[in-house]
C-alpha cells in the first residue's frame, strides 16, 4: 500500500513539475510574441535591403502605386508604411499626431489572410489601446475580422487604423475624413474615387500595392500612363526581393508561361495580345536630364501630323553606342509653321549643329513626300522652306524596326530616355499587338519615328577605337558623372 502511495506522490510531483515547465514555456513564448513585432519593425530592411521598398517609402507623392509580382515584397511596403504613419515614426516623411486611415482589401477573407495579418505582424501588442472586431475574439484578433485598431502614437495621442472591404460597396466608403488610404490590391474605380475624396480635406495620401492581374483596367490608364507630378509608381519583381532564393526564382520561372510571368513575376500590365516592348522598364530606361556633350548629338527624327500629333525627338549617342532621347516636340492640330518653329526653338536651345545656311537636318516618314490639301508643295518641301532639311529615305519595315528597338532595351540597356520626353514614355508603356500579331495603329507616333531613327542609324562613331584603355575608362567615368550627377551608380 505504501509503495502504491509513493508512486502516486511521485506521479503527482512529476505532473506538477511538467506543468511548471509548460507555464514557463508559455511565458517565454508570450514574451517573444510581444517582442517579435517590434523586432521585425526595427529591423525592416536592415539585414537585406530591398531598394525598391525604400524608394516607395521615400517617394512622398500624394498617390503612390506599387505594381509587383507575387512575393515581390509589395505588401510589406503597405503594412510598414501604415504602421509608421499610425505610430508617428515614419523615417522619411513628416509625422503628425493622431492620424486616421483605412486599409482597404477586396474582401473580408482577403483582409484577414493578407493585409490584416501583415499589419499585426509588425504591430507590437504593447502599442495597442483597443481593437474592434467585425467577427471573432479580441483575445485572438488574427483569427477573426478586425474592424479597427487604436494604437498609441509617440506624440501622446492615439491613431486609428480601420479595415474596409470593397465588397461592402461604395456607399460604405462615404463621410470619413482621413490622413491616408492603403489599397491592398486593385480596388474598383468608384471606390478609389470615393477614397480620394476622403483624404482631400486633410491633404492626405493614397497608396496601393497590387499585382496587375485584370489586364488594362482603369489603373493602367489613370495611374500607369499618367504624367501627373502627384502620381508615382514603381514595379517590383522577384529578383528585387533579397529574401527569395535565386534558385527557386529560376525554377519557378521555367515552369510558368510568359503571360503569367508578366503579371505574377514582373508586375506588368498585359492585354490579350501583349506589349510590343515588354522589355521597357521606366526604372531602368528613363533617366533625369543632364547636360549632354555636343559631340554626342546625332540626329532628329520626325513623324509628321497635322490633325494627328506631330512627333519629333532629338537623339544623341555616346562612344559606347548608347542612345539618349534628349528632347521632345509632340503636338496635334497645328500647322507646319508652328511645328517648324517649335523644332527650331529646341534645336537653338540645345545649340544643335546646322549647315552653312543655318538649317538643321532630320529624318522623316516618307509620307512627307506627299502634298497637303492646303499647299501644292510636299510636307518635306514645306519643312525645307522653313529651315529644316528632311531625309525621307527611312527604313519603314515594322518587324525589323521593332526587333532592333527591342534589342536596345535588353540587358545591358543601350537606350535611355530623358524624363522630359513624356509622350514617348507613355507610348512605350501602352504600345500593344492587335489581331494578326500586328501593332495597333493607335498612339504610336513617337514610336514610329523612334523606329525610323534606330533603323536608319549609321555605324557608331569610331573615335573610341582610337583611344587607349585608360582613355576609354576616363570617357566612361565622365559619362557616368554627367548622367548620375555624382550619385552612386552600379559598376
Amino acid at each position: 500500500m505504501q509503495k502504491n502511495s509513493r508512486k502516486t506522490v511521485d506521479a503527482s510531483e512529476s505532473i506538477k513539475d511538467a506543468s511548471t515547465i509548460i507555464n514557463k514555456i508559455k511565458q517565454i513564448d508570450k514574451h517573444l510574441y510581444l517582442r517579435r513585432a517590434e523586432f521585425r519593425l526595427n529591423n525592416y530592411n536592415k539585414d537585406k535591403v530591398h531598394h525598391k521598398q525604400i524608394a516607395f517609402h521615400k517617394a512622398g507623392k500624394k498617390v503612390r502605386f506599387v505594381f509587383g509580382g507575387n512575393r515581390s515584397g509589395k505588401t510589406e511596403c503597405g503594412a510598414v508604411e501604415t504602421i509608421w504613419r499610425a505610430r508617428g515614426i515614419h523615417p522619411y516623411l513628416p509625422n503628425k499626431a493622431g492620424v486616421t486611415g483605412w486599409v482597404v482589401s477586396l474582401s473580408y477573407e482577403v483582409q484577414r489572410d493578407v493585409a490584416q495579418k501583415k499589419i499585426l505582424s509588425y504591430l507590437p501588442p504593447s502599442w495597442i489601446v483597443s481593437i474592434g472586431m467585425v467577427s471573432g475574439s479580441r483575445a485572438s484578433p488574427e483569427n477573426g475580422i478586425i474592424d479597427y485598431v487604436t494604437i498609441r502614437n509617440v506624440f501622446g495621442t492615439t491613431s486609428t487604423i480601420s479595415f474596409k472591404s470593397c465588397e461592402a460597396g461604395r456607399e460604405k466608403f462615404q463621410g470619413a475624413s482621413l490622413d491616408y488610404v492603403w489599397f491592398d490590391e486593385e480596388p474598383p474605380e468608384d471606390i478609389y474615387d470615393e477614397c480620394v475624396m476622403r483624404v482631400l480635406d486633410r491633404s492626405g495620401d493614397i497608396y496601393c500595392t497590387m499585382t496587375p492581374l485584370k489586364g488594362l483596367t482603369w489603373v493602367h490608364d489613370r495611374i500607369y500612363l499618367s504624367q501627373s507630378e502627384d502620381i508615382w509608381y514603381i514595379s517590383m519583381e522577384w529578383a528585387d526581393n533579397p529574401y527569395l532564393d535565386p534558385r527557386d526564382v529560376e525554377r519557378l520561372t521555367k515552369s510558368m508561361s510568359q503571360a503569367d510571368l508578366d503579371s505574377r513575376r514582373y508586375g506588368r500590365f498585359r492585354s490579350e495580345h501583349g506589349l510590343v516592348y515588354p522589355e521597357f522598364d521606366p526604372a531602368i530606361h528613363v533617366i533625369d536630364p543632364f547636360d549632354v556633350p555636343k559631340d554626342w548629338y546625332d540626329n532628329i527624327s520626325i513623324d509628321p501630323g497635322l490633325n494627328n500629333p506631330l512627333s519629333c525627338h532629338f537623339y544623341a549617342v555616346d562612344y559606347d553606342s548608347n542612345i539618349y532621347v534628349i528632347a521632345e516636340h509632340y503636338e496635334a492640330g497645328r500647322d507646319i509653321d508652328y511645328h517648324a518653329k517649335a523644332i527650331k526653338d529646341i534645336a537653338r536651345s540645345l545649340e544643335w549643329p546646322t549647315d552653312k545656311e543655318g538649317r538643321i537636318s532630320a529624318l522623316i516618314d516618307s509620307a512627307a513626300e506627299q502634298t497637303t490639301l492646303s499647299s501644292p508643295k510636299s510636307v518635306a518641301n514645306l519643312f525645307f522652306d522653313r529651315g529644316i532639311v528632311v531625309n525621307t529615305r527611312v527604313d519603314k519595315d515594322v518587324w525589323s524596326g521593332i526587333a532592333r528597338v527591342r534589342g536596345l532595351f535588353t540587358d545591358p540597356p543601350k537606350i535611355f530616355i530623358f524624363r522630359s520626353c513624356v509622350n514617348m514614355i507613355r507610348e512605350l508603356k501602352s504600345y500593344r499587338y492587335g489581331k494578326g500579331d500586328r501593332p495597333v495603329k493607335v498612339d504610336d507616333h513617337a514610336l514610329d519615328e523612334l523606329r525610323y531613327y534606330v533603323a536608319s542609324r549609321p555605324e557608331p562613331p569610331k573615335i573610341e577605337e582610337q583611344l587607349s584603355v585608360i582613355g576609354k575608362d576616363k570617357n566612361r567615368l565622365i559619362r557616368q558623372v554627367r548622367r548620375y550627377g555624382g550619385k552612386k551608380w552600379k559598376t
